[in-house]
């Protein structure tokens, strides 16, 4: 019988007949009826292709997200995931078999057994439960910190003349009191010199980056800049026993601050970029990201930021990374990021408003043709039931089918707040990352120099004030008498005139004008690592 020949349903399960390793996402649904023969899975080597997970609250995104994420790590693929409700943590237990998950599992034709994974947990700056996390403000660098400090167009290119050349003349922004001052140096009489070669800095552009800087600090988040910064390798490991390891970053301590978690979020998959090498297509893939809450990474983004974001997804793929977006609707995410997204489980959306019908017939008209009724499907579906299309294994769209999803094996809710200190304290990162450390940077450096520059000034007023007493009793011995000693040619130089003309004075522009350390290069986001 050829394709065209067959029905409907069985053109779908045709589709989703792989022969290599795969993911079990559940059972096909048609005409009301669940098929547990019907397997809808997705190949384990096109989840470097990147993904959606959509829907409205409420719909099981998070329990899909759980599902995907803890068969890729029984796969032998590390997972990153962002635990921002904080109901995530549980994937490290066992789950708890109970009547609606037997019958669930008895629908999809699931052999279900309870079973942890491997798990590290992360806290951004040790806010919250979780092993710190830290980046330095010149490895975040001006374009995703821009974003956190909701500067402009012309407020970014300005941040980014900063950045330009503390990199080039070594001064180190470790912490945010790094940038501060070299922000301040800069716009100082001292400093203005130093920028006169790359364009300058208005002093107003300058106070808003100050204030927005002590804006920051105030809402708690100098902790997260600082070292040790966290390496992003850590994130590719895997278990002794092959699994490959679940790091959850939790966030609840920190939902108040939605563009600062999610932009730190787009700073390690940024830093993965820069430090992988290309491998191509993989059987499966060195890591998957998830990006929860996608939408907030999006919201008041610049071109910049977004253009960026754009080419990290298109070609981080070769490095053998996959992403998934998790957010409400497709339109959440650009146009442009969404067309790189070929693997799409779409849980319910509602209808309620105007707004709610236009976002249903967007999202519709991002679906390849089906069988299916997709305006009417996507707002009959129920809790744990999705439509599904992802790659084939030999990268084609699969048929849309419409899925009741499988039941996680691990546990759907948080572990107790015990036991994850425990898992903390107890993981051999730990001790690596738990102690902030304040080390000599370019604060110290800049503040090393205005105290030997005031030194010098005062060093040059004391011997300006013994040369003064000196040419008084000159002078009183000249007024003595003709046989007073001749006096030697007076120096006229006034006191600011020597201060400046001192040479430890003069070095503050100078040696800060010097290279202190090697030039740091940056990639897409401006993002950098030291060169070694």
């Amino acid at each position: 019988m050829s394709r065209s020949e067959q029905a409907p349903e069985q053109q779908i399960a045709a589709g989703y007949a792989f022969t290599g390793p795969a993911l079990e996402l559940g059972a096909l649904l048609w005409d009301g009826q669940c098929d547990p023969d019907t397997r809808i899975r997705v190949p384990l080597a096109v989840l470097n292709r990147h993904g959606l997970v959509a829907g409205a609250t409420g719909t099981g995104k998070t329990k899909t997200l759980q599902l995907i994420a803890e068969q890729l790590s029984a796969n032998g693929v590390p997972v990153f995931l962002a635990d921002i409700k904080g109901d995530v943590s549980g994937i490290s237990a066992p789950g708890e078999g109970g009547g609606k998950v037997q019958e669930r599992a008895g629908q999809v034709g699931q052999d279900w057994t309870g079973q942890g994974f491997p798990c590290e947990f992360y806290g951004l700056g040790g806010i919250g439960p979780g092993i710190p996390l830290r980046a330095t403000v010149t490895d975040f660098g001006p374009v995703l910190l821009s974003k956190v400090l909701e500067l402009n167009r012309t407020q970014e290119q300005s941040l980014g003349l900063i950045f330009h050349y503390a990199d080039s003349k070594g001064l180190e922004l470790v912490d945010l009191k790094d940038l501060r001052a070299v922000v301040a140096f800069l716009v100082s009489d001292t400093g203005k010199a130093e920028l006169k070669g790359i364009g300058g800095i208005s002093a107003a552009t300058a106070g808003v980056i100050l204030r927005s800087i002590t804006a920051l600090e105030q809402q708690g988040a100098a902790g997260f800049f600082g070292e040790p910064e966290f390496d992003t390798a850590e994130l590719l490991r895997t278990a002794p026993d092959g699994h490959g390891i679940v790091s959850v970053l939790e966030l609840p301590a920190v939902q108040d601050k939605p563009a600062l978690f999610s932009t730190f979020l787009m700073w390690l998959l940024a830093d993965l970029f820069h430090d992988l090498p290309e491998v191509g297509d993989v059987d499966r893939p060195k890591l998957v990201f998830f990006f929860d809450e996608a939408h907030l990474l999006f919201n008041g983004a610049s071109k910049a930021f977004l253009e960026s974001v754009t080419q990290t997804v298109r070609l981080i793929r070769s490095k053998g990374v996959g992403v998934f977006f998790v957010t409400q609707t497709p339109k959440d995410v650009p146009g442009d990021v969404l067309a790189q997204l070929g693997n799409r489980v779409q849980h319910a959306l509602r209808a309620f408003t105007p707004d709610d019908a236009k976002a249903l017939k967007a999202t519709v008209k991002t679906f390849p043709d089906s069988a299916y009724d997709l305006e009417e499907v996507l707002t009959q579906l129920g809790t744990g039931e999705a439509v599904v299309t992802v790659l084939s294994d030999r990268g084609a769209p699969t048929p849309v089918a419409v899925t009741r999803l499988r039941a996680p094996q691990s546990l759907m809710g948080p572990i107790d707040a015990g036991t994850l200190d425990a898992l903390v304290r107890d993981s051999p990162l730990h001790a690596r990352y738990a102690e902030a450390v304040d080390r000599e940077s370019a604060y110290e450096k800049l503040t090393a120099e205005q105290q030997a520059a005031e030194a010098a000034a005062e060093a040059a007023a004391q011997e300006a004030a013994a040369r003064e007493a000196a040419e008084r009793q000159e002078a009183e011995r000249e007024a003595a008498g003709p046989k007073a000693a001749p006096r030697g040619g007076r120096r006229d130089e006034s006191l600011v005139g020597q201060v400046m003309g001192s040479g430890i004075f003069r070095s503050l522009a100078r040696s800060v004008g010097t290279q202190l350390g090697r030039e740091i290069s940056r990639s897409l986001f401006g993002t950098a690592r030291r060169r070694r």
